[in-house]
């Protein structure tokens, strides 16, 4: 049977206190009165979740800050030091404890998905409060137009940017310039106006046509011509791959277009 002191010898162990120290981080963060880091509360945050123990020391004013840069040579604050050894800021601390880091030109579909996501969960709650039901034809309608709003929001952010992107792979757009500009006040008014099912004489045509050019420009772009372009569906600033999403999104209004008609 171990006695306390075996017990205590044991955890006092080269070994156990080289395991202990690889616990032990020491997180060095910008704390002012008019400004606080958030990569340096994201730090703590993610340290304390990983089950560090968190050795918090505050810079808060600018000498602090130079002094502890100059000492270390570095230019950045966060830093964190773990087991006495500088792993860096708050994205080599990702790194270090296994998460997820983004690189800055990667691809992503998270933009779309949540975009679709909100918008569905929109349209179900509108549904409901006019009709007493989650489900009906009107739930499919919202969406699809809830959809082509936001999207045009996205748009609508950085005109100029979304306009350069858009340029890359619209046919119309590389013809008529101004075009590119345009688009998305067409689609934002068409989103409205199909969420109110008023002047559909006007909204259908105008999903029309911007739907079916937009289709055939990403099929021609895509399936095509075999070029991997990125997606102007969610602004000029995304990293959404285009093909199937911005199909997707293209032939969702042609079909809307044809149901406010068959209506």
């Amino acid at each position: 049977m171990a006695t306390a002191s075996s017990t205590a010898t044991a955890s006092s162990t080269p070994m156990a206190r080289a395991r202990r120290a690889d616990r032990e981080a020491v997180l060095y963060r910008m704390v002012g009165d008019e400004h606080t880091c958030p990569y340096g509360l994201k730090s703590k945050d993610l340290l304390e979740r990983e089950g560090f123990d968190v050795d918090d020391r505050p810079l808060r004013t600018r000498e602090e800050i130079d002094a502890f840069k100059g000492e270390h040579g570095v230019e950045t604050t966060p830093q964190i030091f773990i087991g006495g050894e500088r792993v860096g800021g708050y994205e080599a601390l990702r790194e270090r404890v296994g998460r997820a880091i983004d690189a800055e030109d990667e691809t992503s579909y998270r933009p779309v998905v949540a975009i679709f996501a909100v918008a569905f969960a929109m349209a179900l709650a509108a549904s409901w409060a006019t009709f007493g039901e989650l489900l009906s034809v009107r739930t499919l309608e919202w969406f699809v137009a809830l959809v082509v709003c936001i999207l045009a929001i996205q748009k609508l952010q950085d005109l100029e940017s979304f306009s350069t992107m858009f340029l890359s792979y619209d046919l119309l757009a590389r013809r008529v310039v101004r075009y590119g500009y345009v688009y998305p006040f067409l689609e934002a008014m068409g989103g409205v106006l199909m969420i109110a099912g008023a002047l559909t004489w006007l909204a259908a045509p105008v999903m029309l046509f911007i739907g079916g050019i937009g289709a055939v420009s990403v099929f021609k772009a895509v399936y095509v011509d075999r070029r991997e372009l990125k997606c102007a569906c969610v602004g000029g600033s995304s990293n959404v791959p285009l093909g199937f999403v911005s199909l997707t999104e293209n032939l969702a209004m042609i079909a809307m277009a044809l149901w406010m008609l068959a209506k």
